[in-house]
This record gives C-alpha cells, sequence and structure tokens, in this order.
C-alpha cells in the first residue's frame, strides 16, 4: 500500500503558474503508475495527466494540453504537476492517483483556485 500527499495548491491569478507535488510513502513508487485528478464545486472528479510508471509515457486531457505538465522523480517517490498559464475554470482540488495491480490510491487533495 502506498500513501500520498499533495502540496502546492494556492491562490494565483489567471495566467500564472502553480507547480503541485505528490510525495508517496515506501519503496516501491516506481512499480505505480501516476495520475492527476481534480473535482470542481458541484462537478464529477475528472482525469487531468498521467505518467507511466516509467515516465516515458505521458496523457493529457484536451483542456489542460500545452498547459500542464506531468513528470516523476522516483528516486524521491514524488509526482509533479507544472501548471501554466492557468484559467479561472483551472480552479478545483486537486488529486493525485497511484495505480498498481488494479489497485488505486488517492491522498487527500490539494486546492487550486485561480482569479480573474
Amino acid at each position: 500500500q502506498v500513501q500520498l500527499v499533495e502540496s502546492g495548491g494556492g491562490l494565483v491569478q489567471a495566467g500564472g503558474s502553480l507547480r503541485l507535488s505528490c510525495a508517496a510513502s515506501g519503496r516501491t513508487f516506481s512499480r505505480y503508475a501516476m495520475s492527476w485528478f481534480r473535482q470542481a464545486p458541484g462537478k464529477e472528479r475528472e482525469s487531468v495527466a498521467f505518467i507511466s510508471r516509467s515516465g516515458g509515457n505521458t496523457y493529457y486531457a484536451d483542456s489542460v494540453k500545452g498547459r500542464f505538465t506531468i513528470s516523476r522523480d522516483n528516486a524521491k517517490n514524488t509526482v509533479y504537476l507544472q501548471m501554466n498559464s492557468l484559467k479561472p475554470e483551472d480552479t478545483a482540488v486537486y488529486y493525485c492517483k497511484a495505480t498498481a495491480n488494479g489497485n488505486d490510491y488517492w491522498g487527500q487533495g490539494t486546492q487550486v483556485t485561480v482569479s480573474s
């Protein structure tokens, strides 16, 4: 089992940037594919970005493509989400998810608020 802790959220003006981090416990971080999701008030949780175990493959939601970058450092047990050119519609609680062997593990989330 892995435990995840997100950080880096906050309040930023439209057009600004934030970098989210998700730190994982344990020694087997490289066995997990990692994802970032977000959930805005009154909306369903949606996938934002995915990165494979080695970091060689990444996927993005169309709404963030070209603005967000997911990366990971397996030596530091951490996955990142660099968010640039932020828009008010990016406002949400952002969660990281670890997936392995059919099991999903979630962090507690970090709030991102983008003001117009």
